[in-house]
This record gives structure tokens, C-alpha cells and sequence, in this order.
């Protein structure tokens, strides 16, 4: 993206020359900087006065108000009593310094962030199989070699449109897409086959693909042999999930079900794509596990134009989980309860290792013990809105309604920063320097083109304020964006994420620089795997999964399953989407897409209004009859907020490896509105 003009009026245009896109730019971003002058922005800090109400003050006042607040949290509770809420969306110097900032200048245990409700059933399934974690192991451009792709959960066409070329021109080489969605999306419209499982039987797909590649003969045993371990488990289990089983569990056809295995098993190059689909839910990390394993099986891991991927969809997505947001981490993508990782850290840091706190609560556990005894009482929230993204969120609201005290950084009032104390105005892409990581593992720059209003300050400035505030500014003294990254890069270095020979000059001179890169001599690492993987052993496991039913399924008075997604001209809790007049105009409101059967079944019509419920509450849609949905199926898209959010219907069910929350699948009951 290339943005063009003054900062009145600026224009985004496609940059041809970058290697990933090639120019190519979705709605949104065509759109994005219809958000930079917007009139709802915030152009100074906000505090509850004595009437209750969100007014005008000082940088010094608010400041002053959040650390006073802080110590007196701390001193009442304890350090851990004081939390931190970061995003995808941060760069690698924010995600980075808010880890610091948590950890030094706070003290505390309890940070996590909003990527844990999208990427992190992958990111652990990818640990447990590979010992590492990277959303692509290989470059974009591979999907446009492959023979054969499986997407799992994934409607690229709409919520990743660029990444399309690829599947376009894999397509037009002769290559063929099977898609696996409840949903005859737009992306499954142009495979050539199109799976249509039950929600929330991912698994039981996989090993039904599994036990025909085993039973076909068309597995890589050479492959297994030589650069895996627990096959034999693995083929044990898959023995009992025969197609005619399968068919039963899933809803997929068993001719359907041998198409697939028979085009990845005798396709030369093949790739196994999972995304959010069927990541979150309670068991998105085995269900991805089960997807890894047709993968291994298949001798594709490490070898051109082949193997196993996550698309990631968050901004930073990737790299804002490598770095210290996460409660369990610390930068480089080192484990915080690691000794050597905790003495390397707190050696860069200048710290005493002892002095770091354990691992804290993950994002929905953090949420859950707002305001509760033992749990946290003041939080802080950079660049998320909870109130809108999080599951079970009216529960999630009262929550926050119960802390003792609520600062929120933002570019407009969210759902989230409505609830606030104090509100920060944040600074947006365009007025910041800084790098992300793209899903590829590729660390690009993102660049200043202007500066911030008056009156609005970035993250960064407002984290090392109040380090310096909180009597830690010796620890975050930055004269500049690449110097926080040059201590990343320090802090990084020996970790599975290791930056530590990338250099702003290289990713300029590079169009981006693929990580690990271990020394200024190092040109990165496009792909992964080629000599071996992160194990102990350097073999990948595989792991025996047995689909489990949901923890929430439908019954009597709840039939139905409800699934949530996104869509093109939307985008996560909708903060600065829905208020972008083109995008509204695409997508003025949340819709709940039904079948024509179903619609016929609960008195619906299309374009009416209707209620659904679920076990944790009700919401209200505008109806959408199509065929592009299963019968006992129900989608709607999480953008909204209010009467209008879908996650005040959604699951809290947490899998129990990456923590991640059960959006995907549940039961719900759906009726006509006057």
C-alpha cells in the first residue's frame, strides 16, 4: 500500500512492485484512509468526570489519573491485580514494548491480547508438530505451484481478496482447490470441490480423508519414516474412521470424501491450508493437528509448492504473538517459564530474571476475572474492543463494567472505550513508522507519512510515558522506532523467532526479510523445514486426534448451529470499518444468512428481522435467505456491536492447549421479529 497526497486528503494507492500483493489492495484498503480525518476521531484524552460522563482533558491529567490508579490497584491487590490488553493490529515495536511494559514497569502477569481468539489453535498445533510456529512455513507464491490445495475454514475471497491471484493462477495452471466450509462461499465457488461438513466436525473429516490416503496406498512412507515419529498411532486410529462413518459424522459424501484424498494423495505437489474455521472451537488445536497429519503423511512438509499452512488474518497476526503479548511469552517466541529464556530476556532488559513475573492469564480467563477477587482490577486495552470481539460478551461487559478502574487507547470510541475511565487517542498507521510480519513470516516496513493531529500521541510514546511515570523510564528510553527494534532484535535472538539479523535497512533493501535470520549475514529463511524441524530430534510429530462433539450442540430447544465469520467489506469488531462510508454501504448491517428450507421451517423472510438465541443470550438480525448454507446451519458475521453482536450469542469453552474460545460452532434457536 502506498499512500499519496496531503494529510487533508490523502489516497491509497497499490504498490505493483511488492512481492506479496503486487498492488493489489482489498475494499478496506482502498478505503483505509477514509478513517485518518474522520470527525468521530479522537483528538484528545477523555475522562469520567463526577456526572459519569467522557470529557475533554489534559495528556498530563490523564497520565497523571492512570498511574495513580495503578499503584493504588497494585498496593490494595497486588501487582497482578493490574492487567494489560494488546492487539493484532500492534506492530512489532508496540507488541514488543507492551510485553516490556507488563513486565517491568508493571510488574504483572496478566497480559494477553486479541490474537488469541484468532491464530493460536494453529500456532500450538504447529509447536506440537514442527517445534515451531509460523503461520506459512514457505512463501505466498508457492500456493500458485501446488497440484493440490486444501483450504479448510477459510473464505479467502472475501476476507483476504489479494491472496486470490495465487489461487487464481494455481487454477488457471491446472491445479485444482477443494474448499471445506459449511458454506458454499464465494471461495467455494470457484473450487473443484467443495466439501460441505456439519460444523464442527473437522476432524472427523481429516481422518476420514486419512484413513482413504492409508487405505489407497497413497501416503509418503518413505517420507514418515525418515522425518517423522508417531505414524503408528496415528494409522491406529484413523483405521475406525471408514467413509461410510464419516459420512455420518460429517454430512460429506463418501464420493466426495475419496475425490478429495485422491487428488491431494496423487497430486506430485500438494498444500493443506486450516484458518478460523476450523481453529476456533474447543478443539481447534487437534482439529488442525488432524489437518498436519494428512500433511506429514503426505511427505509435503519442507519440499517446494507443498506442505501446511495457516492463513492468518490479523494485521500483524503473526508477529504480534511473537514478541511478549501473550501471557505465556516472552520475546522471540521463548516460553516465560523457560530459566534460560528468562535469564537471556532479563539480561537485554538490564533486570534481575527472578523479577519476571510467571505466566499469567490467557485473554478470555483475563476477561472472565475482571472485578473478581484475586483476579484483575485495573486493566489497561491497546488497540482491541472487547466489549464487540470477545466471546459470551455481555457476560464480558458486565465484567468490565465491575473493574475498579478501565484506561482504553484507540482511534475512535469503541464499544469498549465507551466503558472507560480514562481514553486515550492513538495515532494510525499512516503517522507511525514501524514493522509487521506478515503471514508469510516475511517482516516488511510499515512507514510515516504524516504526523498525528494535534493532540493525539502514539502507543509508543504513551507506553514509555508511563514507564517513566511508574519510576522505569532507565528501562524505556527510545530515541527512536528502530531502535526498539534493534532491542527485539537482541531480545529475539537464539528464540524459535529469531530477528536478530534483520535490519531496517535490510528489509528496505529486501522488500522484507523472512525470520529466523539469525546474523546481519543471514538473507532469512523463505522456507522452513527443508533440513529438519524444531524438535528434539528434528522429526515431525504426528498426533492420533478422535473427533469430539461439541461442548454446546444443538438439542430441542436449541436445533439449529450457529456459526460466525466475516466479511469482505467489513472488519473485526467494525471500530473503523463501520465508519467508512463506501464499506456501509456495501454492508449497512449484520445479517444472518438461512436457507431457503429453514426460512420456510421459522416463518422467515428474506429481508425481515429476526432473534436468535442461545444458551448465553439472544441478538437481532436482518435475514438473508440462500443456498449457500446448509439447512441446520445459521452464520452470521461479528462486525456489530449492541443488540446487534454475534458474540453475545457465542461459547467461552476454551480448548484446553492454546485457550482458545469456542466462536465456531454452538447451538441457537432462530425466530421471526414483527
Amino acid at each position: 500500500m502506498v499512500i499519496e497526497g496531503a494529510a487533508a486528503d490523502p489516497k491509497i494507492a497499490g504498490n505493483s512492485e511488492f512481492p506479496v500483493n503486487k498492488g493489489a489492495l482489498c475494499i478496506k484498503g482502498w478505503t483505509a484512509a477514509g478513517t485518518l480525518n474522520h470527525p468521530e476521531r479522537l483528538r484528545s484524552p477523555l475522562m469520567r468526570d463526577a456526572d459519569g460522563r467522557l470529557a475533554p482533558v489534559s495528556w498530563d491529567a490523564a497520565m497523571t489519573r492512570i498511574v495513580s490508579e495503578f499503584k493504588r490497584t497494585q498496593e490494595d491487590y497486588g501487582a497482578d491485580a493490574v492487567g494489560v490488553f494488546g492487539g493484532g493490529s500492534l506492530t512489532n515495536e508496540k507488541s514488543y514494548l507492551l510485553g516490556k511494559f507488563a513486565r517491568v514497569a508493571l510488574g504483572t502477569a496478566n497480559i494477553d491480547y486479541n490474537g488469541r481468539f484468532c491464530m493460536s489453535s494453529a500456532a500450538a498445533a504447529s509447536i506440537k508438530a514442527f517445534g515451531i510456529d509460523r503461520g506459512l512455513p514457505f512463501p505466498v507464491e508457492d500456493i500458485a505451484g501446488s497440484e493440490a490445495i486444501l483450504l479448510v475454514g477459510s473464505n479467502a475471497s472475501e476476507t483476504m481478496p489479494p491472496i486470490m491471484q495465487y489461487f487464481d493462477t494455481q487454477r488457471a495452471n491446472g491445479g485444482r482447490l477443494i474448499v471445506a466450509d459449511p458454506r458454499l462461499t464465494t471461495t467455494a465457488q470457484r473450487a473443484d470441490l467443495h466439501l460441505r461438513l456439519t460444523p464442527g466436525t473437522d476432524a472427523a473429516l481429516a481422518n476420514g480423508i486419512m484413513h482413504i490416503l492409508v487405505r489407497d496406498g497413497l501416503i509418503d512412507t518413505d517420507y514418515i519414516e525418515a522425518h517423522t515419529e508417531g505414524f503408528a498411532s496415528v494409522r491406529a486410529t484413523v483405521s475406525t474412521y471408514w467413509p461410510e462413518r464419516v459420512e455420518r459424522i460429517t454430512g460429506v459424501s463418501e464420493a466426495n470424501l475419496i475425490q478429495a484424498a485422491r487428488m491431494l494423495g496423487e497430486a506430485r505437489t500438494a498444500i493443506v491450508l486450516t484458518a478460523r474455521g476450523a481453529e476456533q472451537q474447543a478443539q481447534g488445536v487437534n482439529n488442525t493437528l488432524s489437518f498436519i497429519n494428512i500433511a506429514l503423511a503426505l511427505g509435503l512438509v519442507g519440499k517446494p509448492n507443498s506442505g501446511y499452512g495457516c492463513l492468518t488474518g490479523q494485521g500483524n497476526g503473526q508477529g504480534g504473538r511473537e514478541h511478549g503479548q501473550k501471557a505465556d511469552q516472552l520475546p522471540g517466541y521463548r516460553k516465560i517459564d523457560d530459566p534460560a529464556a528468562r535469564e537471556h530476556v532479563a539480561s537485554v532488559w538490564g533486570i534481575d530474571p527472578d523479577t519476571l513475573p510467571a505466566p499469567g492469564k490467557s485473554a478470555y480467563e483475563l476477561l472472565d476475572s475482571l472485578g473478581q477477587e484475586g483476579g484483575v482490577r485495573s486493566l489497561l486495552v491497546l488497540g482491541s474492543n472487547v466489549v464487540v470481539s470477545a466471546p459470551n460478551a455481555v457476560h464480558v461487559e458486565r465484567r468490565l463494567r465491575s473493574l475498579d478502574f478501565l484506561v482504553v487507547s484507540d482511534f475512535f470510541l469503541s464499544e469498549t472505550a465507551e466503558l472507560a475511565d480514562v481514553v486515550l487517542p492513538s495515532a494510525q498507521w499512516a503517522e507511525e513508522d514501524g514493522t509487521m510480519t506478515n503471514l508469510e513470516g516475511r517482516v516488511i516496513m510499515r512507514k510515516w507519512a504524516f504526523e498525528p493531529p494535534d493532540g493525539i500521541r502514539d502507543d509508543m510514546q504513551v507506553i514509555c510515558e508511563l514507564a517513566e511515570r511508574l519510576g522505569k523510564g532507565e528501562h524505556f528510553s527510545y530515541g527512536s522506532t528502530e531502535e526498539v527494534f534493534k532491542e527485539l532484535g537482541r531480545a529475539s535472538a537464539g528464540g524459535p523467532a529469531d530477528y536478530s539479523g534483520i535490519s531496517y535497512a535490510k528489509i528496505e533493501a529486501n522488500d522484507g526479510v523472512f525470520w529466523p535470520c539469525p546474523d546481519e549475514g543471514h538473507a532469512g529463511t523463505p522456507r522452513m523445514f527443508t533440513q529438519g524441524f524444531a524438535t528434539a530430534n528434528g522429526k515431525a510429530q504426528f498426533h492420533a486426534v478422535r473427533h469430539q462433539q461439541p461442548a454446546d450442540p444443538p438439542n430441542s430447544k436449541f436445533p439449529l448451529y450457529l456459526t460466525t465469520g466475516r466479511l469482505m467489506a467489513q472488519y473485526q469488531s467494525g471500530t473503523q470499518t463501520r465508519r467508512v462510508a463506501e464499506l456501509v454501504e456495501m454492508s449497512p448491517e449484520a445479517t444472518v444468512e438461512v436457507h431457503p428450507t429453514t426460512a420456510r421451517l421459522y416463518g422467515l423472510l428474506n429481508g425481515g428481522r429476526s432473534r436468535i438465541s442461545t444458551r448465553r443470550g439472544d441478538a437481532e438480525f436482518k435475514v438473508s435467505v440462500t443456498a449457500n448454507i446448509r439447512e441446520d446451519t445459521l452464520f452470521v458475521p461479528f462486525h456489530w456491536g449492541g443488540i446487534r453482536a454475534a458474540n453475545r450469542l457465542t461459547n467461552a469453552t476454551l480448548d484446553p492447549t492454546s485457550r482458545m474460545p469456542k466462536f465456531k460452532v454452538c447451538g441457537a434457536m432462530i425466530e421471526a421479529m414483527g
